[in-house]
């Protein structure tokens, strides 16, 4: 026996077995995280440039109240650009409070700014004018969206994040 060791005792060697299996164990946990991490949650590629997707515009020649779309078809971890666009016709406030709060929000681009922010509440136009969002959906559900006040008149839609 070397001097300053202690005997090997049964407990001394058990917990020596159940240390080594342990850090085994966390290993092949680690490794197959990062195998399977890539595919598991997210189809999308972030380093790709944003999906442009159709135009929401509000209001229109033939109705105050029209929206050009009503559902946008979305994937979790994809990146998109939405510009929503106020006909001018009467203000219009959008709103997506559910939506927004299950996105990533890049940015907004309006009046030659860019803004960015952790997060939306609604988009208000009292005017003629645009505004780009750029956002990344982190949760997949059905979300509504639709103009504040008018919705009775038809003015909503949904996302729907796969």
């Amino acid at each position: 026996m070397l001097r300053g060791t202690l005997p090997a005792t049964p407990s001394t060697r058990l917990s020596e077995i159940v240390r080594g299996s342990l850090s085994g164990i966390a290993v092949i946990c680690v490794a197959a995280a990062i195998m399977f991490s890539g595919n598991l949650y997210a189809e999308g590629d972030l380093t790709q440039r944003p999906q442009r997707l159709a135009e929401l515009v509000m209001g229109s020649e033939e109705s105050d109240y029209s929206l050009s779309e009503k559902t946008y078809e979305l994937e979790t971890g994809k990146a998109y650009r939405l510009e929503i666009v106020a006909s001018g016709l009467k203000p219009y406030a959008l709103r997506a409070p559910d939506f927004f709060s299950s996105v990533y929000l890049r940015k907004v681009e309006a009046g030659g700014m860019e803004i960015k922010a952790l997060g939306l509440m609604e988009l208000e136009f009292e005017d003629e004018g645009s505004a780009e969002i750029f956002f990344v959906p982190v949760k997949p559900g059905k979300f509504e969206f639709y103009i504040a006040g008018l919705r009775h008149k038809g003015m909503e839609g949904v996302f729907v994040v796969k």
